[in-house]
């Protein structure tokens, strides 16, 4: 990885504080779920969204059904789907969110069709990389 892509995950990393994590997970299993804990214990606001979970309680927030379902601002949108899924995210993350910062595909995932659409509005992508994994590799956590 480049010092110029480092430094670029880092500002995305320090200036993201909420997190809309799509694809969450309550099995303390998956790596959605453990992600999500990670990124909570450090900090982070992390708003579940998983439509099975919708309206249940989890790292103290309310787990979401959709991203329309989130009031107030998101800085982040962490996606754990497919990777033919992640443009229909990134498009509703758009257009839901005026004050996006960043929207994440996690490992696996990419898009490169939507990141493009993402970083035309000014919104920074980053595809199959996980926050769990860069904050420390980055001297963040």
């Amino acid at each position: 990885m480049t010092d110029a892509e480092d430094a670029r995950l880092r500002a995305i990393l320090t200036r993201c504080r909420t997190i809309a994590l799509v694809g969450w997970s309550p099995k303390p299993d998956r790596p959605s779920h453990r992600v999500a804990a990670y990124l909570a214990a450090r900090g982070y606001r992390v708003i579940p969204v998983n439509p099975g979970q919708a309206g249940q309680t989890a790292l103290g927030e309310v787990v979401r059904g959709s991203l329309a379902e989130i009031e107030g601002p998101v800085d982040m949108v962490d996606i754990f789907r497919r990777s033919e899924e992640a443009g229909a995210v990134v498009d509703e993350a758009l257009a839901r969110f005026p004050d996006l910062t960043c929207v994440w595909m996690q490992l696996g995932v990419e898009d490169a069709a939507a990141a493009a659409r993402a970083e035309a509005r000014g919104v920074a992508a980053v595809m199959n990389r996980c926050p769990a994994i860069e904050i420390p590799r980055l001297g963040l956590g």
